[in-house]
């Protein structure tokens, strides 16, 4: 495969084909045609192999493991009727949750989410609730919480475990959403359940350990007082958490506001996304089941579904709100304006560079951007989503970076492809406009551009500059950006002025230069030699800029979920304690 073009314009032309890309060369003069010429939509050509690898030219197609799986899940599927029988309807539309009881919205109509990898083929149909049906969820938490509050510590936890056992042993049918809502790789689907389960338990052990001690005050320390007062401050739960997760990680992300919400002593109203709201359905009945069926309040764990944008705003305004905790894009930025006195913690993307130093060990660096950047087709906030690599390695990199490359599977989530198809048209629209503008202003593409639908072959494209969008904006897709730099001034300009600070990566094998360095940047977290990411799930995570607001990590989302109470026992006189 011929990996790169010096002038990509005149070297690639597209011919049409049944919904795809297909690049070939031409004679044209560059600069006299328009760069939607390079990359125009086109269906793709007809399969002669099972599936694509990176760079290649067949079409994913059903294969035999794809069939395999499909079996099998039928058999999972028919296997978890009778436990997650009650989420759907006669029809096979599923229900919201209200109270423990799963119902059909009064408002008579359904959305639905579609099949990324199936051409955006129908793939669910889901209740569109009312706002009649929001207060009702908020009710029905704010009665369960002040029952739940008085539960104690150690009682929620060990429900929480129950939470965690359920989620493992009915695995399969939420893991098998995730594959067709969003076109998550098999294996990495049901990894996301799996350690959905684990948070859950950590977090049950974390809050019986963190939220069991409080703080005692003696007043004597303060200059001119007297030991006469005694303050006690202990940790209580805010009320209701508001749980709006992100497509990408619909249980995992779900499940990191809620277990630490409800070993806190909060109860939840949840709103899954569109893709993936099914998912997070399956999710929401081994919490009903192991929560309320052991005697847990109804109301505790609540999930209205529908379009966010007829209850989105009215979700987020609610009075009975008492905290926000919303992953996502940009509505982040007008939930926050709208959160009248309500604490917020948010995660809204990133555009995490990785800094690449002349010493840097070019391998490691090379599989670092190949794994953060292309993994899980790029829709991640912590995915690497600009190289900033010094000239004098720029060019070994860049080659090792696109071996690599070369060795992805592109292809089905049902046959664990490393590349998936992204959850929309509109994303991957969206990430071809950022590679077109980039191609069009004279960056250099590694790889033959291609398209199918919305499966996207990953790219990496060099020679990207300032002046460019994918040197500043998001991709969420398989696009990553390389910009040469000169001088350590000029990487630190791209973190540095980014709208975006959530994670960024430095390679480097000097210590001194790394912690430096990472001193300056201006991100959430910064990795030493390794690629951005969010876990383990008790680190701390955060972003600063438009990157979020607040800290997620276990301890610091129980943190965030509860308040300090004060109560001072005044002394007729003052008392020292001996021993």
């Amino acid at each position: 495969m011929k990996l790169c073009w010096k002038d990509p314009i005149a070297a690639l032309q597209v011919r049409p084909v049944r919904g795809g890309f297909a690049a070939e060369k031409r004679s044209r003069v560059a600069g006299k045609e328009s760069v939607g010429d390079v990359l125009r939509l086109a269906p793709p050509p007809r399969a002669t192999a099972d599936v694509a690898r990176a760079g290649g030219t067949t079409r994913p197609r059903p294969t035999h493991a794809t069939r395999d799986f499909r079996r099998s899940l039928r058999r999972a599927m028919a296997s978890e009727d009778e436990f997650y029988a009650d989420i759907r309807s006669a029809d096979g539309t599923y229900k919201f949750l209200v109270d423990g009881a799963w119902r059909e919205s009064s408002s008579g109509r359904t959305c639905g989410s579609v099949a990324p990898a199936d051409a955006n083929a129908p793939a669910y149909a889901f209740q569109a609730c009312t706002q009649g049906e929001v207060d009702e969820a908020f009710a029905a938490a704010r009665a369960a919480h002040r029952q739940w509050a008085r539960t104690p510590l150690h009682e929620r936890a060990a429900l929480l475990h129950e939470v965690a056992a359920e989620m493992r042993a009915h695995h399969a049918p939420m893991a098998a959403c995730l594959v067709r809502e969003i076109a998550k790789p098999a294996k990495d689907a049901k990894t996301e359940v799996i350690r959905s389960a684990d948070l859950i338990d950590y977090a049950a052990e974390e809050g019986v350990r963190a939220l069991g001690v409080g703080t005692l005050l003696h007043a004597d320390s303060f200059p001119g007082a007297k030991r006469d007062k005694m303050c006690m401050v202990s940790k209580v739960p805010l009320g209701v958490v508001l749980c709006i997760p992100p497509f990408n990680y619909p249980v995992n992300l779900a499940v990191s506001k809620i277990a630490p919400a409800l070993i806190a002593g909060n109860a939840v109203v949840i709103k899954p996304p569109t893709q993936g709201t099914v998912a997070g359905l399956h999710m929401a009945e081994c919490f009903r089941r192991a929560l309320v069926t052991r005697g847990a309040p109804a109301g505790l764990v609540n999930v209205v579904t529908g379009k966010g944008s007829e209850i989105g705003d009215y979700l987020t305004s609610h009075p009975g709100a008492n905290l926000i905790s919303f992953t996502g894009g940009d509505t982040g930025l007008s939930v926050a304006k709208k959160a009248n006195m309500v604490p917020i913690q948010m995660e809204l993307g990133g555009k995490d560079a990785c800094l690449v130093f002349p010493d840097a060990d070019v391998n490691l660096a090379a599989s670092a951007v190949a794994k953060g950047g292309f993994s899980y087709s790029g829709q991640r906030c912590t995915a690497v989503k600009l190289v900033l690599a010094f000239e004098n390695i720029a060019d070994v990199l860049v080659e090792s970076v696109s071996k690599k490359i070369e060795a992805l599977k592109v292809g089905r989530p049902e046959d664990d492809a490393d590349i998936t198809a992204l959850v929309s048209k509109a994303s991957a629209d969206f990430v071809q406009g950022l590679v077109e503008d980039a191609v069009k202003k004279g960056a250099v593409l590694k790889q033959p551009w291609r398209r199918e639908d919305n499966l996207v072959w990953p790219v990496l494209v060099d020679h990207v500059t300032d002046e460019m969008r994918l040197a500043w904006e998001e991709p969420f897709g398989p696009v990553v950006p390389v910009v040469r730099v000169k001088t350590e001034e000029e990487a630190l300009k791209f973190v540095n002025e980014s709208k975006y600070g959530l994670q960024g990566c430095v390679f480097t094998k000097n210590v001194d230069d790394a912690i430096r360095v990472a001193d300056l940047m201006e991100t959430g977290t910064v990795q030493i030699n390794g690629p951005p990411a969010r876990g383990p799930d008790h680190f701390p995570f955060q972003g600063v800029r438009d990157s979020g607001i607040g800290s997620q990590g276990i301890i610091n989302s129980i943190d965030t979920m509860t308040k300090a109470k004060s109560v001072v026992i005044n002394l007729a006189k003052p008392s020292y304690a001996l021993a």
